[in-house]
């Protein structure tokens, strides 16, 4: 079942195409992350679904209606501002208010959905402060509140936790994934941040100069990316250009590597491998010298330069390492823990 879907989205800015013949369906409670670099086009799309853009071709649909026909303020869809443009005269409770009372619902209606909201949230006991006198956590809950208050059919967030400091960001991610089930409302979040989107999505769009590279749960496009901007731009990964055999994967200087070749022998080809899946070992297919040691108390990063790469092979254990720098070792891999791309999809 499809909630929102998006059909040939396109939108051009002078000789810019900020949204290339963008095509996504939503379902309803999904929660569904817009992933990519700044100026890749997810904003924009997510103004177009907020009634601020209008597109040069292509339609929207909510729950099968023409979702650009409606004005902005007439739309069952509430945006979520990245700057969370609260009142600062007002209180909290207010604030939650505001949209209620622009809409003339009565009085004793009002009090009970920003009673209710309060709740969920857990800022009842706040609600007479005003937004300076709370932290950047609390504000964005405010912020989060007054969105959901209007009961919409889709909430969008434009990079809802950018304000934040790190420990308070991964406290609010699970307090967005957390009100998102609650509250039932279909999610739709704008992020540049890999991390955030796969915290909190069922899944995410990847973007990429104004195209969707791939669509996927967090799982699966971690693990399997399509093409080498996914591979290169979602975590860390080793990248290798080389062509695919019966064997393996060859890559020019270096000898041949392990991987499920499956389709495409003879063809130019990526190998992704991600640190975490190299292993250092008495043998394997790459020798290399320890460059660069990093702990961080629950696991290591080294850096190993390899003769005929062009960058060092970045490697992922657990705990401490024996390896030192300047230190041979050997590195390894389970055949199906490498990912290989065709050459049209990693151009």
């Amino acid at each position: 079942m499809t909630l929102l879907s998006v059909q040939g989205v396109t939108r051009r800015f002078g000789d810019v195409t900020a949204l290339d013949d963008v095509t996504l369906d939503i379902a309803p409670g999904e929660f569904f992350a817009l992933l990519g670099p700044s100026g890749c086009g997810k904003t924009t799309l997510l103004r177009i679904l907020a009634g601020f853009e209008r597109p040069d071709s292509g339609g929207v649909t909510l729950d099968g209606s023409d979702l650009l026909a409606l004005p902005a303020h007439r739309s069952p869809v509430n945006l979520m501002f990245q700057s969370y443009a609260l009142f600062p005269h007002m209180t909290v409770e207010k604030n939650i208010a505001y949209g209620l009372a622009r809409e003339g619902l009565p009085k004793p209606e009002i009090r009970t959905r920003v009673t209710e909201v309060l709740e969920t949230i857990g800022l009842s006991g706040a609600a007479r402060r005003r937004p300076h006198q709370l932290s950047g956590g609390q504000r964005q809950r405010v912020a989060l509140a007054r969105a959901i208050v209007k009961r919409p059919r889709l909430l969008l967030l434009d990079e809802p936790l950018s304000a934040l400091d790190k420990k308070v960001r991964a406290e609010m991610q699970l307090e967005l994934k957390r009100l998102q089930h609650e509250v039932g409302i279909t999610f739709v979040v704008v992020t540049h941040d890999q991390e955030e989107a796969m915290s909190l999505a069922d899944r995410i769009a990847v973007f990429n100069a104004g195209r969707i590279e791939q669509i996927d749960p967090p799982v699966p496009l971690y693990e399997r990316p399509r093409t080498r901007f996914v591979a290169d731009f979602v975590g860390a990964n080793n990248l290798l250009d080389g062509t695919v055999r019966e064997q393996g994967f060859e890559v020019s200087g270096v000898g041949l590597l392990p991987c499920e070749t499956g389709v495409g022998t003879g063809g130019k080809a990526l190998l992704a491998i991600r640190p975490e899946n190299i292993t250092l070992a008495e043998d394997g297919p790459l020798t290399g010298t320890v460059i660069d040691i990093s702990f961080y108390g629950g696991r290591s990063q080294l850096a190993v330069a390899v003769p005929g790469l062009p960058r060092p092979v970045a490697v992922t254990a657990s705990g401490a390492l024996t390896a030192t720098p300047g230190s041979t070792v050997r590195l390894t891999w389970p055949p199906d823990r490498a990912v290989l791309i065709p050459e049209e999809s990693a151009a």
